[in-house]
């Protein structure tokens, strides 16, 4: 994972310049109501979390390792010295938080403010002096991942880490279009910013973020809410009212794109993924982007919401670039409606060459409902399960051979919408199993009806689909009631709970999600029947991407019916689907999207050679041309000639704006998607499986 970045060149420069003397900053000093607090952070920790994890020697290490990687988990800003220095409380921290002792913790924090502003204001002071200079022919390089590099022991390797820290933020705003003088500005207004940062935090906020290095330690979910994180935040930090659409979390220095709200303005534009790291916001087209490294996730948050058909800026560091350099990502505000994140159906035409076959689509990016209007009992409240059983009456009425429900990038939404949903295509039965720290387990959560659809089925899956979208593919599967294709799901299998503390708020993991097969849906997900690829680092984005997440288990299985011998058809089904992939132009050309990113995430070091980066960058372009001309030709297309000719097509299909689609059509466009229409051969495959060997078949749906 990329933390920061670092250097192996000595060089020590010399300050001449006077920085502006910055404003006061606080004093550091721990509250009672914060030393009451840690103590009933603790109790409640002890008493409710689902991971029965003591509070003792070994976790109090394990918390200053935490607590120093939150503050500097690139290794720049500390020495080795003061890490030595922070260990002699190595085994103390559990004894120090029990009796609300919080002094050696704020100790930490204070060097670390220090370190930071002593640095800041030294490299402010070096990008304006004229005798230190940059040379972009230099044959050097710089480290991207420092996070398990030392500490540096002197001020010397402090200094040449910051110097090519700082030159290649110059290079990439050369690259960009910049000056060498234009990028020095910029570059200082951002070390400003992180100066005036850091000089205006407060107790409240030492004390959140050392709270979390110790909830972190039980599960990435189990988090401390400071009362203004709370007041501003809105639990599940996402800007999915008057925003950009996304769910954003803290990781390290950066702001990172956890995933996109299904609807929303981000996911219509389509340039900002998953993995993606905010460094920058803009106001407007022509507002300074300002660095926003370092900054509170509240206050990013509020940088980027804004009115609607405003336009914000982001500066982002792509999650499938491993160079450094940054794009800038336009997107106009909007609110998301519930009618954004409604169910929409289309209809699949293909041939396997004998006849042609009707495959009904049904997307379904959320699981949600309008609880207000259906406590009321008002009768036409919207959720997502009477929309796709309404879906499906318009598709079977149409006359569809089959039906594909897409779950990709559904990230969850309601538990009982998960439940009633998977009531649509099974009969009674348990849908999932929910187990609490005492060992106490639910399985109240039942489809109650007989199955409204009872034909061929497909669960669409990707690395995206989480939560309430694993609870319902867990069952389909478990019930061997359809065949889930796609990318193994995102692993989130755990319930949480948000109660108050004497000061602020936490949010506990107190419960996890079961299959009726007894495998939990945690950290492993849902495993695909077929598998098909997806254009996402495995290892940057899921549950198993995050440190100390709950691991996989089971308990007992429940009883359950078995509709299908799916097992059977499984081997044939994958052995077409390879033979058909293997001469398909689109699914290749995927394939080597992939294989592309995977080779630029091995590299651990940039080039700071202006040169050896214009050429990387342009053999990049052109070995893009070379799979896109692949591809092309493959279809029967007229390949790019010249690289110029690529670039002008790749701005053509890639307007700053998305077109604008009408959220309240429920009928969805299919063109294009290669995955889809792979899940439909798929489909059709298992159809014929079923048909000529209806005789091997058992099902268990009485007629």
């Amino acid at each position: 994972m990329i933390k920061n970045i670092a250097v192996s060149l000595v060089f020590i420069f010399s300050v001449t310049c006077a920085v502006a003397k910055p404003p006061e900053a606080p004093k550091l000093i721990p509250t009672k109501v914060q030393s009451q607090t840690i103590v009933d952070v603790i109790a409640q920790l002890n008493a409710r979390h689902y991971r029965n994890q003591a509070i003792d020697d070994s976790l109090s290490t394990r918390f200053l390792e935490s607590y120093i990687d939150s503050l500097d988990p690139a290794h720049m800003f500390f020495y080795t010295k003061d890490v030595e220095n922070f260990k002699k409380h190595n085994l103390k921290y559990d004894d120090y938080f029990r009796k609300g002792k919080l002094e050696e913790g704020f100790e930490v924090y204070r060097t670390y403010r220090a370190r930071v502003v002593s640095r800041l204001e030294s490299a402010i002071e070096m990008l304006a002096d004229e005798n230190v200079k940059f040379d972009f022919n230099a044959k050097d390089e710089i480290i991207l991942d420092r996070s398990e590099l030392p500490w540096p022991t002197t001020q010397a390797e402090a200094d040449e880490l910051w110097y090519k820290r700082t030159k290649l933020s110059l290079l990439n705003l050369k690259l960009a279009g910049k000056t060498l003088e234009e990028a020095k500005e910029t570059v200082t207004k951002r070390y400003k910013n992180q100066l005036n940062r850091i000089l205006q935090q407060d107790s409240a906020d030492v004390f959140e973020i050392m709270v979390n290095s110790l909830t972190l330690l039980f599960d990435p979910h189990t988090n401390y809410w400071s009362p203004r994180t709370s007041e501003n935040f809105n639990i599940n930090m996402s800007l999915s009212l008057e925003g950009i659409g996304a769910v954003l979390q803290s990781e390290d220095e950066f702001t990172k794109v956890v995933s996109l709200v299904p609807g929303g303005p981000a996911s219509k534009q389509g340039q900002l993924k998953p993995a993606d790291r905010i460094v920058g916001v803009g106001q407007g087209d022509e507002g300074e982007v300002v660095d926003v490294t370092g900054w509170r996730l509240d206050e990013v948050v509020d940088r980027i919401r804004g009115p609607k058909n405003t336009v914000v800026r982001l500066e982002v560091l792509p999650a499938k670039e491993s160079n450094g350099e940054t794009a800038v990502i336009r997107i106009k505000r909007d609110e998301v409606k519930l009618e954004d994140q409604a169910a929409k159906k289309g209809v699949l035409e293909l041939s396997d060459e004998e006849r042609l076959y009707k495959i009904g689509v049904i997307n379904l990016p959320a699981f949600y409902i309008n609880f207000d209007k259906a406590n009321s009992r008002d009768p036409d409240y919207r959720s997502s399960t009477r929309d796709v059983s309404r879906l499906l009456d318009e598709l079977q009425a149409e006359g569809v051979d089959g039906i594909i429900l897409d779950l990709r990038n559904n990230g969850g939404g309601s538990l009982r919408e998960a439940t009633m949903l998977t009531d649509l295509f099974i009969d009674h039965g348990t849908v999932v199993q929910i187990r609490t720290p005492d060992g106490y387990i639910a399985r109240h959560n039942h489809a109650r009806l007989r199955a409204k659809y009872r034909g061929p089925l497909i669960v669409l899956v990707n690395r995206l689909s989480a939560s309430a979208s694993e609870i319902f593919a867990g069952a389909i599967q478990d019930y061997d009631r359809g065949l889930i294709v796609g990318t193994q799901t995102f692993g989130k299998g755990t319930v949480q709970s948000v109660a108050p503390t004497v000061e602020g708020k936490i949010k506990l993991t107190e419960s996890k999600f079961y299959r009726v097969s007894g495998d939990s849906t945690q950290h492993r997900g849902i495993i695909p029947d077929i598998e098909l690829p997806m254009l996402v680092d495995m290892k940057e984005v899921g549950e198993s991407a995050y440190d100390n997440a709950l691991p996989w288990d089971t308990i007992h299985p429940v009883p359950h019916a078995k509709y299908f011998d799916l097992d059977a058809s499984i081997p044939y089904l994958t052995e077409a689907h390879k033979k058909r992939i293997a001469h398909d132009p689109d699914f290749n050309y995927l394939l080597d999207q992939i294989a592309v990113m995977e080779e630029n995430k091995r590299k651990k070091a940039v080039s700071l050679n202006e040169k050896q980066r214009i050429a990387e960058k342009e053999n990049l372009e052109k070995q893009a041309m070379v799979i896109e001309n692949k591809r092309r030709t493959g279809k029967g297309q007229d390949p790019y000639k010249t690289l110029a000719e690529y670039r002008a097509a790749q701005e053509e299909e890639n307007p700053e704006d998305a077109p604008v689609v009408s959220s309240r059509e429920t009928v969805i466009d299919l063109d294009g998607d290669t995955l889809l229409n792979e899940s439909g051969n798929i489909l059709i495959d298992y159809i014929r499986f079923q048909t000529t060997n209806a005789q091997k078949q058992a099902s268990n749906f009485s007629k």
